[in-house]
C-alpha cells in the first residue's frame, strides 16, 4: 500500500470537491455533443481531446476525492501502477494530438479551398492513430521499467497521484534505466510536438498577415485562438515539470495539479464558448 500525501490548496484556499467533479461533467457533456458532429474534421479531433481529458480526470480525480472526503489516504500498488500507466498514456497522446490539431488549423487557414478535400475522415483517423499509439508505447515502456523496481522503506508519495518522476523516488535499487527513459521519453512529446506547433503557427501568422480585410483576419484568428490557448496551457506546465523538474515538492504538486485538473476543466469551456455548434 502507498500513502498519497494530498495537495489540495491553491493560493491558500481549500479546493472544494465540486470543482474537481466539474472536469468530469464538462468533458462528458462535450464528448457526447461532439459524437454527433464527428464527420467534420475539427470536431473529430475535439472529440478525441475530450476523451483524453476525461480519461485524465477519471484517472486522478476519484482517488483525490477519496483522499479529500475520507481518512484513508492509501492506494494499492496495482492501483498506483494503473494510475500512472493510464495517465502517461493519455498525457503523451494529448501532446501529439494537439500537434495534429495544429496541422488541421494550418490547412484551414492557409489552404481553405483544399480543406474539405484534404481533411476527410480517413485522413483524420490516420492523424489520430499515431497520437494514441505513441502514447501507448511510452506508457508501456515506463510501466515495464517501473514494475522491475524494488520498493523499500516507508511508501509515502509526496504527491496527490502516482506520477512516474515521483514514483521512481520510492525505489531503493538502480533507477538509471528509468531516469534515462524519463529523460529521453519526453523529447518527442515535450520538444518535437511543441516545435511542430510553433512552426505551424509561424506559417499561420504569415497567412493571417497577408489577408487584406480586417474581418478576414478576425475570422482566421478566431479559428485558431481556442487551440492556441489550450496548447499554451497544456505544454507550458508539462514542459516545466518534465524537462525542468521543480526542486520543491510543493511546486511539482501545483504544476501537476494545473495540467491534470485545471486544464481538463478549462478545455471544454474554451472550445464551447467560441463554438455555436457545441
Amino acid at each position: 500500500m502507498l500513502v498519497l500525501l494530498t495537495f489540495c490548496y491553491c493560493t491558500g484556499n481549500f479546493l472544494d470537491f465540486t470543482d474537481l467533479c466539474g472536469a468530469l461533467l464538462a468533458n462528458v457533456h462535450v464528448a457526447l455533443l461532439l459524437v454527433i458532429l464527428m464527420q467534420m474534421p475539427m470536431y473529430f479531433f475535439l472529440d478525441n481531446l475530450s476523451l483524453l481529458d476525461l480519461s485524465v480526470t477519471c484517472t486522478t480525480v476519484p482517488q483525490l476525492l477519496v483522499n479529500l472526503l475520507g481518512t484513508d489516504h492509501t492506494i494499492a500498488a496495482w492501483g498506483c501502477i494503473t494510475q500512472f500507466y493510464v495517465y502517461t498514456w493519455t498525457g503523451a497522446t494529448e501532446c501529439i494530438l494537439l500537434a495534429m490539431m495544429t496541422i488541421d488549423c494550418y490547412i484551414a487557414i492557409c489552404q481553405p479551398l483544399q480543406y474539405t478535400v484534404t481533411m476527410y475522415p480517413w485522413v483524420c483517423a490516420q492523424m489520430a492513430a499515431p497520437s494514441w499509439s505513441s502514447g501507448l508505447t511510452i506508457s508501456l515502456l515506463h510501466a515495464t521499467l517501473i514494475l522491475q523496481l524494488p520498493l523499500c522503506g516507508h511508501h509515502s508519495l509526496e504527491h496527490f497521484f502516482c506520477e512516474v518522476p515521483v514514483f521512481i523516488k520510492l525505489a531503493c535499487g538502480d533507477t538509471s534505466a528509468n531516469e534515462l527513459a524519463l529523460a529521453l521519453g519526453p523529447i518527442p512529446f515535450g520538444m518535437v510536438a511543441p516545435l511542430m506547433v510553433a512552426i505551424s503557427y509561424i506559417f499561420i501568422a504569415r497567412a493571417i498577415l497577408k489577408l487584406s480585410t480586417l474581418e478576414g483576419r478576425h475570422k482566421a484568428l478566431s479559428t485558431c485562438s481556442s487551440h492556441l490557448l489550450v496548447v499554451t496551457m497544456y505544454f507550458g506546465p508539462g514542459i516545466y515539470m518534465y524537462l525542468h523538474p521543480p526542486a520543491k515538492s510543493t511546486q511539482a504538486k501545483f504544476v501537476s495539479f494545473f495540467y491534470c485538473i485545471i486544464t481538463p476543466v478549462l478545455n471544454p469551456l474554451i472550445y464551447t464558448l467560441r463554438n455555436k455548434d457545441v
